[in-house]
């Protein structure tokens, strides 16, 4: 559960700011991909961890109601849902303290008793909001069965990540992520490209490194390199945004788009995204993304 305040700005160390609002927006960055594939005509089904209190019934409530599978988020007794806290200020930047709680809780076994419905898949995407070794046991199942894996390495780890969740088909960090990965910080389109060219030498398949209002940098299987810019609009808050994306990714690899054209279809609905409050609410619909599409392009190379 997102608790989101707005603000004129946000707040130095130490320093207390005045909010202009206060809200709780159901998030978490597997939920938001979740619910924004389903919004995008995927037939999604979540495996997850909720707490047994009144976040954990609005988070399973609100999934459900974005047509996503939800038997496989277990109830956690004694342990509240996951958390963030989420100050957005006026420009619509934000900072975010993540708690994980129940997801701190979701185990390798939890994943492996859903080994069927993974090997069923066209594509499993993971996150790192839930354990490590949870994650790895996932990807290894997606492996074994040939569906497509898709990894969001967020938030942003803070010790090199394992082989098994690194050789991935689909790596897809933001620009702090990649950092994160390569120890590159990536402040422009060449260094994205060092950064994706190393993190494709950590064994990754293929790279799509996401730049916020630049768009996204794509490290194809082949070796190709493709840039795909991102439209201006007038930003609102940029909190879900990479969420977008990656689900809009792995919805049109799903439909047998290249990745290029993947990267690009994420871009517009990570762009989109941008134009809305909040996590879950912002994430486009196929309907809107589509018209919005037809009235907006951005320029690919």
């Amino acid at each position: 559960m997102d608790l989101v305040a707005r603000m004129d700005r946000l707040p130095k160390p130490g320093e207390t700011v005045s909010g202009e609002t206060f809200q709780t927006i159901s998030g978490g960055k597997g939920a938001n991909q979740a619910v924004a594939a389903a919004r995008l005509g995927a037939r999604v089904s979540m495996i997850g961890r909720i707490g047994d209190d009144s976040f954990g019934v609005i988070l399973r409530k609100n999934l459900n109601s974005a047509g996503v599978d939800t038997i496989h988020v277990l109830e956690t007794s004694g342990v509240s849902s996951g958390v963030a806290l989420i100050g957005v200020e006026q420009s619509g930047a934000n900072a975010i303290t993540v708690v994980p709680a129940a997801n701190g809780r979701l185990t390798p076994d939890d994943v492996q008793s859903c080994r069927e419905l993974i090997a069923t898949a066209n594509a499993l995407v993971v996150q790192l909001e839930t354990p490590i070794e949870t994650v790895a046991a996932a990807i290894q199942i997606a492996k074994q069965h040939g569906v497509l894996t898709v990894l969001d390495p967020a938030p942003a780890p803070k010790k090199p990540l394992p082989r098994e969740l690194m050789t991935v088909d689909i790596l897809s960090p933001n620009q702090s992520e990649a950092e994160a990965l390569t120890g590159i910080p990536v402040v422009d389109w060449e260094t994205a490209l060092q950064a994706a060219q190393a993190m494709k030498k950590l064994g990754a398949n293929a790279v799509v490194l996401k730049m916020g209002e630049f768009g996204a940098l794509v490290c194809d299987r082949d070796g190709s390199i493709h840039q795909v810019a991102a439209c201006k609009v007038e930003v609102v808050d940029t909190t879900a945004a990479g969420d977008a994306f990656t689900a809009a990714l792995a919805v049109a690899l799903c439909k047998g788009q290249s990745l290029k054209d993947a990267a690009h279809f994420g871009s517009l609905a990570g762009t989109l995204a941008c134009t809305k409050f909040g996590a879950q609410p912002a994430m486009p619909t196929s309907d809107e993304l589509t018209a919005w599409a037809a009235s907006h392009s951005a320029t690919q190379h």
